[in-house]
């Protein structure tokens, strides 16, 4: 046998291994317990043995198989897994809590995240191999239709996750709403503020310096000073708060994460500016160039793709910091993870984090895209 040949029967292996060994629900008698661990073989019933021939299918076909054709069938058969994975969960959770008291909880275990993470995985991975449009974007695509389709079924329900997210649906959506509002007021200011201080020519060093030692300080304890130094500010000029300026809530939490989003759009804003050196700029105007076409011809093409660059880290770094807003009353999802911590509740946890975590991920994948576009429509 190759080595191809056994690193796909290995990987073909993995998830019924783990299937095996790992519990994939927990059943508890509220929502502040761990509980009970429930084996896949107890939890998924009828539907274990095609999930885990799927599973296996999907791998060994995308590692052994050849050319376009053999990935997009590995893909259809992990996403058929996924599928049947989550139905299997959904059947499984319902008929534990079936005849329960109300407050019983079914909640996906270890196995279930390992293995619904590794068929997405493979998929995505499928999706690339097949050399399809978007190959990303497309893969995430086809894991939201069938997470979507089987919502609106109601075969998730008895879930704990989707039991939380019915009863918080509409703070859920006050909460996004929210830390999309911080995420990109702080994303502005640092904007306004780095484009500002673009036009100090002799401070370039000093503005270095300054935006790379506010990383130093951790994030939490400077939220902690801003909110004193406004409360200062406060008592010592009370009249500010008929302007609407308060020591808690969505001022802080703006101003801290704006000083961390400074750092990439200054480094991206001056990388931009460095990536046309003096003499292209000279020859330019020796071509007899204006200002305006010297702008869009030359400094834009050069510098676009390393401003998009700084951009795409700062948006990143942005939906994270925007969790600790909860921290000084600015809301956001942080608001339901914290909660979620306060009250040992892993799902309330999960139902702030995972919003986050695809926030990112989507923004990560549009930025690097429009990012590896700009270095293809004009290559240095």
């Amino acid at each position: 046998m190759t080595a191809r040949l056994l690193a796909g029967l290995a990987a073909a292996a993995l998830l019924p291994a783990l299937l095996a060994l790992l519990p994939v629900l927990h059943l508890a008698p509220n929502r502040l317990v761990t509980g009970a661990p429930v084996m896949a073989s107890d939890a998924l019933g009828a539907w274990l043995w095609p999930v885990v021939a799927l599973a296996a299918l999907g791998p060994a076909l995308l590692v052994a198989g050849q050319g376009r054709a053999s990935a997009a069938l590995a893909g259809l058969a992990c996403l058929a897994a996924l599928a049947l994975l989550l139905l299997g969960l959904g059947a499984g959770a319902a008929d534990l809590i079936a005849g329960k008291p109300p407050a019983t909880r079914a909640r996906l275990a270890s196995g279930a995240w390992i293995g619904l993470i590794m068929l997405a995985g493979v998929a995505a991975l499928t999706a690339g191999r097949a050399r399809l449009p978007g190959a990303g974007f497309t893969a995430a695509a086809a894991v939201a239709a069938v997470l979507a389709g089987l919502w609106c079924s109601g075969s998730l329900d008895a879930l704990s996750l989707a039991v939380e997210l019915r009863i918080r649906s509409d703070s859920l959506g006050t909460a996004f709403r929210d830390h999309l509002a911080l995420t990109f007021g702080a994303l502005g200011l640092a904007a306004c503020v780095t484009g500002g201080l673009a036009l100090w020519r002799r401070g370039r060093g000093t503005v270095e310096l300054v935006v790379s030692g506010v990383q130093v300080v951790p994030a939490v304890a400077l939220l902690g000073g801003l909110v004193a130094a406004i409360s200062a500010l406060l008592a010592a000029a009370p009249a500010l708060r008929g302007y609407g300026i308060s020591a808690l809530g969505s001022g802080p939490a703006l101003l801290g994460i704006a000083a961390y989003l400074l750092l990439p759009l200054w480094r991206g804003q001056e990388a931009a500016r460095r990536a046309t050196d003096p003499d292209t700029l000279d020859a330019g105007r020796a071509l007899g160039l204006t200002a305006g076409q010297i702008l869009t011809t030359i400094r834009l093409p050069l510098g676009a793709p390393l401003f998009v660059g700084g951009l795409r880290v700062a948006v990143v770094q942005a939906l994270g910091l925007a969790t600790l807003g909860a921290l000084v009353g600015a809301g956001g999802l942080g608001t339901l993870v914290f909660d979620g911590m306060a009250q040992f509740a892993p799902d309330l946890i999960l139902l702030g984090a995972l919003p986050i975590i695809v926030l990112a991920l989507a923004a990560e994948g549009t930025l690097g895209s429009l990012e590896a576009a700009l270095r293809r429509r004009w290559p240095r």
